[in-house]
This record gives structure tokens, C-alpha cells and sequence, in this order.
């Protein structure tokens, strides 16, 4: 028997859209609400509707209020506790899942006190608001830096890792409490802002069992119901968890094209209590990140290619859209590359050359 499903989303950006348009073909009603400038009108939200989020901070509001208080809305309490770093920490402690070491700045602890514990460089993070790149403070010993005034009780100190590169997880965990997983993504950040991203590689399985030990292990903890991304550093032959995302997550978004069940639909069947298998994965793929270009109709010419732009104002460091290329041929897709380099802007040829280098 069929039941018609109705599913909120608290943010109505590109990853509300995108969460709107895999509902579709599986008559799911998604509708993202804009939270950032509520009108205060009374949403018609049902008793048997599901309330979820795409980001995990947002203004209080009536709108919020009525989307954060529903009874259905899923991992509620979840998204306060993962957006503040330092609980996201003690989470992850109190797991035991490798993490990078770390402390709460508070008012008593100094810098040179923080170079004692983790070395000559340590990286502050602000505890909650800090996303591509935003919310960091270097401390460096040898340039003698100092700790903000205003950053004391509001951020972590996290020791400096010096990883080989950077991975990811994006899996779901059903009502029912099963998990299933993505392969591994490589990704590549430039400036904190996530570039590229590569998956499935082969050269990365022999970590998918211990990725999948680790965020399973935080899914259960939290008795999490959906997608989540977990973020981590390669250390030779482990990884440490970075960051946590209790949502659909940019470096999922390679799903769309390779696999036969994207993120965004894994979510959504989570949500509903709908038939979930471990995705199928059709063919690797190689996620661009659009950030802060103006839309150029020429990707269209590239046969390997699908294109998302979310129609934002373009602006300097924000992410405006996605291509998603196929690797059926790594000739083709060599050829997709070096075409790219010589459309897109001076910051994309290194991107772009690392992902040369990971098909040499």
C-alpha cells in the first residue's frame, strides 16, 4: 500500500532544491521553507507531515519555530548538538572515534599553553558558524600569535594534523537502525572550500571498513534517522574525523550522476520509512565545485558532464553550482579537464590539475 508523503525542509537553498527535485519521481512533496526571512504566516503543516533541516543553525523565528517544534521533525536535537564544535567533540570522545586532540579555549588557558599541548601550530575554531573556511584562527608559535579576546568560551583549539589528504563518508542509517554507506570520496579543499571530488577509488577500499565502523558507531550513538556526512583526514593508514554534517553533504553530490540511488533520494526514503538497499554505484564520477563563476553555457558542450547551477547571485567564495562528470573513458574525461582549464579562472587550475594527476 502507498502512503503520501509530505516532507519539510528547514532552508530552501540549493540543497532543499535538490532535496525537492529527487523527491519527484517518488511523488514525495518536499518543500523547503525559507528560514532566513519568514514571513510569519502559519504553515500548513500536518500531524503525519516529517520536518528535516539542510543546514544546522538557523534564526528563531515563528516559521522555525513551528518546522523545529513539530513532533516529526527528525534528529531534532541532533542539529544543535553536531553545529557546536565543542559538543560535536565531546561527541566524538565519548565514542571513542579518532579525532584530531583538542580543548575548549577557555578564559584561563594562554597560547603558549595551547604550543605546549599540540605543537607550534594550532588551529582555533570557532564553535558554531564556521564553514568553508570561515571561523579559523591560526595560532603559530614561531610568529607569536595570539589568541582573540572575543574567541575565549566560543571556540576550540585543535591540534595541527598533518594528513596525507582528505576523505569522506556520506551514509544513512533507517528507522529500523540499519546502516548503509557511499564509497569513500577523495576530496580536495582550496581556502577551506571544498573544489573536487572523486569516488569511487579503488586505492581507498582498504579504509571503507574502518570509515564505515566509525560513522556507524556515531549514527547509533545519536539513534540518527537519514543521510550524514562525516568528514576525515588520512593519517597513512587511518583516518580522524574532521567534521560531521547531520544532512545531504556537497561531497555526496558526486551521487547524482554515478549512483542509482543519490543521496538526496537515500535521504528522503530514510525519512519516509521507505525501502532503502545499499546504493549501486553505475560508474565513478568527478564532482567540480562552481564557486563564485558566472554560468557559462559551454559546460553544456561537455559530453561527460551534468550540470547544477542553483541560480544564486554570483559572489566571490560562494557556491553557485556543480558539475558532475562521468568516467566511463579516462581519455574522455582527460579531455573534459583540460577543456575546463582553459575556461575556468586561475583558481581552478590546480583543482582541476589534481584531478589530472589522480587518472595519470
Amino acid at each position: 500500500m502507498s502512503q503520501q508523503h509530505t516532507v519539510w525542509v528547514l532552508g530552501n537553498g540549493q540543497l532543499g532544491a535538490m532535496l525537492s527535485h529527487a523527491g519527484q519521481p517518488l511523488a514525495i512533496d518536499v518543500r523547503p521553507v525559507d528560514i532566513m526571512t519568514p514571513n510569519g504566516d502559519i504553515l500548513p503543516i500536518e500531524s503525519s507531515h516529517v520536518i528535516t533541516a539542510e543546514r544546522e543553525q538557523w534564526p528563531e523565528s515563528s516559521t522555525s519555530l513551528q518546522l523545529s517544534q513539530h513532533p516529526h521533525f527528525i534528529n531534532g536535537p541532533v542539529f544543535g548538538r553536531l553545529a557546536d564544535r565543542f559538543t560535536q567533540k565531546s561527541l566524538l570522545d565519548e565514542l571513542s572515534v579518532a579525532t584530531a586532540p583538542w580543548q575548549l579555549v577557555n578564559d584561563s588557558i594562554s597560547a603558549d599553553e595551547l604550543h605546549q599541548a599540540y605543537g607550534d601550530r594550532v588551529l582555533l575554531k570557532r564553535r558554531t558558524g564556521g564553514y568553508d573556511g570561515k571561523g579559523q584562527h591560526w595560532l603559530k608559535q614561531a610568529q607569536s600569535t595570539s589568541i582573540p579576546n572575543d574567541w575565549r568560551n566560543q571556540a576550540i583549539a585543535e591540534q595541527a594534523i598533518n594528513f596525507d589528504e582528505e576523505v569522506s563518508l556520506v551514509g544513512v542509517r533507517t528507522q529500523d537502525g540499519s546502516c548503509l554507506f557511499y564509497p569513500l570520496t577523495l576530496n580536495l579543499h582550496q581556502d577551506g572550500i571544498l573544489m573536487a571530488s572523486i569516488a569511487p577509488l579503488s586505492r581507498l577500499n582498504h579504509l571503507q571498513a574502518e570509515a564505515e565502523a566509525m560513522l556507524a558507531t556515531i549514527m547509533n550513538g545519536l539513534d540518527y534517522v537519514g543521510v550524514m556526512a562525516m568528514e576525515c583526514f588520512r593519517v597513512g593508514e587511518h583516518l580522524l574525523v574532521n567534521e560531521l554534517a547531520p544532512r545531504v553533504h556537497n561531497s555526496g553530490h558526486w551521487t547524482q550522476a554515478g549512483c542509482h540511488i543519490n543521496q538526496f533520494e537515500l535521504h528522503l526514503r530514510a525519512l519516509c520509512n521507505l525501502p532503502i538497499h545499499t546504493p549501486q554505484v553505475n560508474f565513478q564520477c568527478v564532482m567540480v565545485n562552481l564557486i563564485g563563476v558566472e554560468k557559462d553555457d559551454r559546460w553544456l558542450s561537455l559530453q561527460n558532464a551534468e550540470l547544477f547551477w542553483y541560480n544564486k547571485e554570483v559572489r566571490p567564495g560562494r557556491k553557485v553550482g556543480h558539475l558532475n562528470l562521468s568516467v566511463h573513458d579516462t581519455d574522455a574525461l582527460n579531455a573534459t579537464i583540460k577543456q575546463l582549464k582553459s575556461w575556468m579562472p586561475s583558481q581552478y587550475q590546480a583543482p582541476l590539475d589534481w584531478v589530472l594527476a589522480e587518472f595519470a
